[in-house]
Order: C-alpha cells, then structure tokens, then sequence
C-alpha cells in the first residue's frame, strides 16, 4: 500500500512558499532525499489552515484571474501551481453520499469504487474532512503485458482511511487502491510528478474479484487523434496508421493504430486486420488481437 511518511512538523508555509521550494529542489520521487524534503512541505502547506479557503473565495470574487488554471484538472480539482514542471500541486474534492453533486453525478464521476493504479507517484495529505477510505493493493505491473482480462496478481494489502494530517506517498506501477466516499466531504492536497515519459506509460482498471486488467484508463491525445482522423477519412490518415501500426516504439500506439484501422473495416476486414496483428511480435498486441477475433466470432 501507500507509503505513510511520519514527518512531525508545526512549521505553517504559505502556497508561494511550497511552490517556490519544490520549483528550486525539483520533485524526484525516486530519490529519497529529495521525496523527504517534498514531504516535509507538503506537511507545512497542510499545517495552513487558511490557504484554501482563501484562494476559493477569491475566485468566487473573480479577483485572482485564474479561473482557467483551477479548473483545468476537473470540477473535482483545483489546480494549486501551473503545469510545465516536473511536479504540479492540486487540491481534491471528495463528496460523500449525502452530497447533490454524488447524487447527481454518480460515484463514477469521482473514480469512487474504481480499482486503479497510477502511471506516476503522488504525495498526498489529507486536509479537511474524515477522509476517504481505500481498500489497498499491489502487484507486478512488469509481470502484465496490458491485455484486457489478463491476470493481474493482486495482492490485497488492508483498508484504511487519509484521515486528517496523514501523509502518504502513491508508487507509480505499484499500488493500486479502490476508494470510497467519505462520511463527509473532505479535502485532501497532492503533489503529483510529472515526467516525459508518462504519456506512454499505462494506468489500468481492474476487475478484483476476477483479479483481472480491466480496462486502460490512461489514453493519450494522439490516440485519441489518431482515430478520429482515420475515421474521417483520408488517405494521409490511413497511411499514417499503417506506419504507426507496424513501426511505432510504443505498443499501445500500435495498437491504438489498429484500433483507428478497424473501425473503418467490416467484419471480415477486421478479422483479417487481427488475424495479422496476432503475429505482430508484441505480447500485448497479440494478446488483444486474440481478443478481438474472439469478440468478432461471437458477435
């Protein structure tokens, strides 16, 4: 599960203050200094009792001009430092049942009850509020090639609650938690490393009663891109999915490419489509080309 990191301190920082550290030490969860020191301002940030209410109701006043910088992440999110580094700094929302907008929108629309890992590492501290509880997990993210309904090898680690003050640090590819609604709203603060190289990593849904990959929650633009534009048509589009499909370094790519392939095909275009992919020379490709022909066959 989550690393809990025990740091005792009163000290009380300002938003600037945290910004400005972590933009002059960077953010580099893999280097143990460097994640204590995150830590500790995390720590210090959530000591200021007064920081968040401020901001929000300066936006409510329409006087901080940032409207399109705290809602860039999700009505769920207020975005607390701009992107462009190797970390950005957020606050989450967390309703409970009793809440109109839980009722209204559903546990979905807060990824409540929504088995999943993460394709980057994140300190969070809980801020306001009783918390949300997770029921925890690990496994092997190297051990998996991606395909859906592959075994994931979950192991269950225990349940437990980011009550108020506790400091926690998310292992990208490692642990993998289901949360649920608190008894009342909460707030927790996060600090959240972005790196180059997250875009083509995966983050996935899983099925743990099955302990199965349930599905890929982290697609890229390009992805998204590249299928609408081959399903416009377009003979540069088709081309460019030909060349992705075959010499993309990324598998998922490779995949996404096919995708955008058959959707413009038939039935027996797309068997054929698989039926070659299967042969494709990568694990996850072939796994979900088999999958695919199975889907066809049955339809």
């Amino acid at each position: 599960m989550p690393r809990v990191i025990d740091i005792k301190d009163e000290t009380v920082c300002s938003l600037d203050d945290c910004v400005n550290a972590l933009a002059e030490r960077g953010f580099d969860p893999g280097e143990e200094e460097n994640l204590h020191d995150a830590s500790r301002w995390l720590r210090r940030l959530g000591n200021n009792r007064d920081f968040l209410a401020e901001m929000m109701l300066a936006e409510l006043k329409g006087g901080r001009g940032g409207e399109e910088d705290a809602s860039a992440y999700g009505a769920q999110v207020v975005m607390l430092s701009q992107l462009g580094r190797d970390f950005f700094i957020r606050a989450n929302f967390w309703p409970s049942r009793d809440e109109y907008a839980f009722r209204s929108s559903g546990q979905t629309a807060f990824s409540y009850e929504l088995p999943h890992d993460h394709n980057f590492d994140f300190l969070t501290v809980g801020y306001f509020g009783p918390g949300y509880s997770s029921d925890y997990y690990e496994y092997d993210y190297e051990a998996v090639d991606g395909v859906i309904g592959e075994k994931a090898g979950l192991r269950f680690i225990e349940r437990s609650t980011l009550n108020p003050g506790k400091l926690m640090h998310y292992r990208a590819h490692l642990d993998v938690h289901s949360q649920l609604p608190p008894e009342s709203p909460s707030v927790s603060l996060n600090i959240m490393h972005a790196g180059g190289a997250q875009g083509w990593l995966d983050q996935y849904k899983f099925d743990v009663e099955r302990d199965e990959i349930s599905g890929v929650i982290s697609p890229g633009c390009s992805e998204i891109f590249l299928r609408v534009a081959v399903g416009l048509g377009g003979e540069e589009a088709q081309d460019l999915a030909e060349n992705f499909a075959s010499n993309h370094v990324s598998d998922r790519m490779r995949l996404a490419a096919l995708d955008a392939q058959a959707g413009v095909l038939d039935v027996e275009g797309r068997d054929a489509l698989w039926r070659r992919a299967e042969a494709n020379g990568s694990k996850l490709i072939a796994g979900e080309a088999t999958r695919r022909r199975k889907e066809l066959a049955g339809a």
